[in-house]
This record gives C-alpha cells, sequence and structure tokens, in this order.
C-alpha cells in the first residue's frame, strides 16, 4: 500500500472519529485538541498531492512528535512497579456527580480495591475537595465507594481540600507524615494517562512513590491523552504551578 493510499485512509477514519466527537457546549482542550488533529489529518488527506516532498517530512514529524509523547504516556501509565507491600495507596481524585463518583475515578478506586486485596494491611488515602458538579466532596464519595465494597473504614483516609494533582499530593503528604510519624512507602494510582505526570509532581512534593495505573474508558482516550500531552509539556517547560 503506498502512502498517500494510507493518509487518504487515515483522512477517512479521521473525518468519521470526528464525527464521532461528543457535540456538546462545554467545548474542553481534549475536544478541541482531538478536532484540531483529525481535521489535519483530513485537510492533509484532501490536499497531499500540493506539498513538496520537504513538506511531506515536516508534516509527518509534526505528526510524529506529539503522537511519540502519547506513547510515552500510554506505556508509562499501563505498567507498574507497585510491590504491594507500601504503607499507603494514594488515589487522586477524578471528579464527582452529586455523590456519585464519574467512570474514570471508578477505575482508579477498582484498582485501590485490587490493591488493598493484595496487601490488606495497606492504607488507603482518597484526595479530592468539593467539585463544582458534587454535593459533598470527592474524598467522601470515594471513601463511601470502597466501604460499600468491603474496605474497612479504619484503613481509609481522606484528604477534602484540594483542588488539583499539585494540591491532592501536597496535601496527602502532610496527612500521611503525620499518620506514619515521618517515613512512608507509597503507591499512587491514577488513570494511565495521568500516571507520568502525577509521579513527577509527588516527587516534586517529596513522595518518592510506585505507580499502578488505571484503565482510561475508551471513548474519553483521544481527549484525555491529548489534553494531557499539553499538560506534561507545559510541565516541563513551567514546572508545578
Amino acid at each position: 500500500m503506498s502512502f498517500k493510499i494510507t493518509i487518504k485512509i487515515l483522512g477517512v477514519l479521521a473525518f468519521i472519529r470526528l464525527l464521532m466527537i461528543p457535540n456538546t457546549s462545554s467545548m474542553t482542550i481534549g475536544i478541541l485538541l482531538q478536532a484540531v488533529l483529525f481535521g489535519s489529518v483530513i485537510l492533509y488527506a484532501l490536499f497531499f498531492s500540493k506539498f513538496s516532498r520537504r513538506m511531506h517530512k515536516v508534516i509527518c514529524i509534526g505528526f510524529l512528535v506529539p503522537l511519540s509523547l502519547v506513547g510515552f504516556l500510554a506505556i508509562y501509565g499501563n505498567s507498574s512497579n507497585a510491590t504491594f507491600d507500601e504503607d499507603v495507596v494514594i488515589v487522586l481524585g477524578a471528579g464527582v456527580v452529586g455523590e456519585r463518583v464519574t467512570t474514570p475515578l471508578a477505575r482508579r478506586l477498582g484498582r485501590a480495591i485490587y490493591y488493598f486485596e493484595r496487601n490488606p494491611n495497606a492504607y488507603i488515602i482518597v484526595c479530592g475537595g468539593l467539585g463544582n458538579t458534587a454535593t459533598i466532596t470527592e474524598a467522601e464519595a470515594m471513601a463511601r465507594y470502597l466501604y460499600a465494597r468491603g474496605i474497612p473504614r479504619e484503613r481509609i483516609l481522606q484528604e477534602e481540600l484540594s483542588t488539583s494533582t499539585l494540591e491532592n499530593l501536597t496535601f496527602a503528604q502532610e496527612i500521611l507524615s503525620e499518620h506514619f510519624n515521618g517515613e512512608f512507602t507509597a503507591v499512587v494510582i491514577s488513570n494511565d494517562f495521568h500516571m507520568f505526570r502525577a509521579i513527577s509532581i509527588a516527587r516534586r512534593v517529596g513522595i518518592d512513590a510506585n505507580h499502578l495505573g488505571a484503565p482510561t474508558p475508551t471513548r474519553l482516550l483521544a481527549e484525555n491523552y491529548l489534553r494531557e500531552s499539553v499538560a506534561v509539556v507545559h510541565f516541563w517547560v513551567f514546572g508545578v504551578n
């Protein structure tokens, strides 16, 4: 199959995927990046013959760089170095609607349960304050979810003030340092796309943690990985803010 035919096929697939992007009045960065990416592939396919050989190389590099970053985040997030003898599991918040945890957050909590079944001596700290769509804090909703699925209440710690990953980990570090009288070993749980930046921030705030990624719902993969790629570049350039 020639390169030109391959690009045309990708253009058709990109057009189909563009039609599948949710029609919502709340335009998130992830949705916007999807539209830009798939729209660019469509335009490249339509005007393929108009570009010089040199421009084809430039365009291909332009696509490969962000795709390589996405690939790196996926590989990192879907690997794990948890030893299952850590003192505590740190579950980062990911949104609550009313009192109900969202699907990505349920995936994180499912990983925490999976971990606890293998290390029932561990504590689980759930992180997250009161969000715009919630009637209780993320931490409280997460604690209720875990308790309803058999995790003892006395093994659950709650951090209920944070509004970002940085605050999740900063405030959790303060609570855990007091709880364990200083040093402790930890494993951080977040969705796969978010895992690399979460661990990088954890190290910045003094938590040398292992990681255990939770799978992202398929329908949210493109949006979350594209948005996270921008967040990682911002983190590399400007650091934690």
